[in-house]
């Protein structure tokens, strides 16, 4: 079954270029503002659109990504008006994909069955859930592949050639390369021992590796995406949220057009890599 995730990464690949995958949080700053930046973000040149699942106990998140979940809750966001946002956007959209980022625990409680059959009726393509290793495959990871979703894994540095082939069994869509140690948006990601680790991931999946966390700037993103097959961009876009609201922590009317205004010039460092690396 072909997902609008790998049909994107066909195309790119016939364009000989590297996709730009946009993080943001489902609700964060209200559910309206969220839906309106999410339908901005393929216009800006997102290529690929992953959307965090609010949850109060995000253990991989740095202190950004774990304040936009916050404020999303806040704002009333659920897993059920999530998958309502995608429905909204396919609307107007049905080619760009769409990949839910989150934790086991708010699907546990929907209902795995259920949540898998609302979700693909949604829109949805795929799915990151970064605390099911691969010895958990069955809660989740085979029940969503029978279901026609893309079911993402993360490799890490610590990742090594004796656990890659554990991450890779039943990863699909894109392998999902976290360059550095630690929580999202701590550090930067170093372009040259990402190369190398892409390199190596790729001796054992034919799958495109995209790069994340510790990609803030359209220099950086177009040093990565000149080593891998995409490069993904979540902290410094909900920082942009964040300075875009009011004192009330509210959304403005700047709130949009700074995320997109963002998305618009890394996508331009992503583009430009192809340039760079013929």
């Amino acid at each position: 079954m072909t997902t609008r995730i790998d049909t994107r990464f066909a195309q790119l690949k016939k364009e000989g270029r590297s996709a730009f995958v946009t993080f943001v949080m489902a609700g964060d700053p209200d559910p309206e503002t969220s839906l309106a930046i999410v339908k901005a973000l393929p216009q800006a040149g997102a290529d690929v659109i992953e959307l965090g699942m609010p949850f109060t106990d995000p253990m991989a998140d740095g202190p950004s990504i774990q304040a936009a979940g916050l404020r999303a809750l806040k704002a009333g966001m659920s897993l059920k008006k999530t998958l309502a946002l995608v429905k909204s956007f396919r609307e107007t959209d049905n080619a760009t994909p769409i990949v839910l980022m989150g934790y086991y625990n708010p699907i546990y409680i929907y209902g795995v069955d259920k949540f898998l059959a609302d979700a693909k009726a949604a829109g949805v393509d795929g799915l990151i859930i970064v605390d099911l290793p691969p010895e958990e495959d069955t809660e989740l990871c085979v029940p969503a592949l029978k279901a026609g979703l893309n079911f993402i894994r993360l490799a890490t540095p610590t990742t090594d050639d004796k656990r890659l082939p554990a991450v890779l069994a039943n990863t699909s869509g894109f392998v999902y390369y976290v360059s550095i140690t630690g929580i999202t948006g701590a550090a930067a990601a170093d372009a040259k021992a990402v190369g190398g680790a892409v390199a190596r991931i790729k001796r054992h999946t034919s799958l495109p590796v995209c790069v994340g966390f510790g990609i803030r700037s359209p220099e950086t993103a177009r040093a990565i995406a000149e080593n891998a097959d995409g490069a993904v961009v979540g902290t410094a876009l909900v920082d942009v949220v964040k300075t875009s609201l009011d004192a009330e922590g509210k959304a403005t009317p700047k709130t949009v057009s700074a995320v997109a205004d963002l998305v618009a010039a890394l996508a331009e460092g992503v583009r430009g890599a192809r340039q760079a690396a013929e």
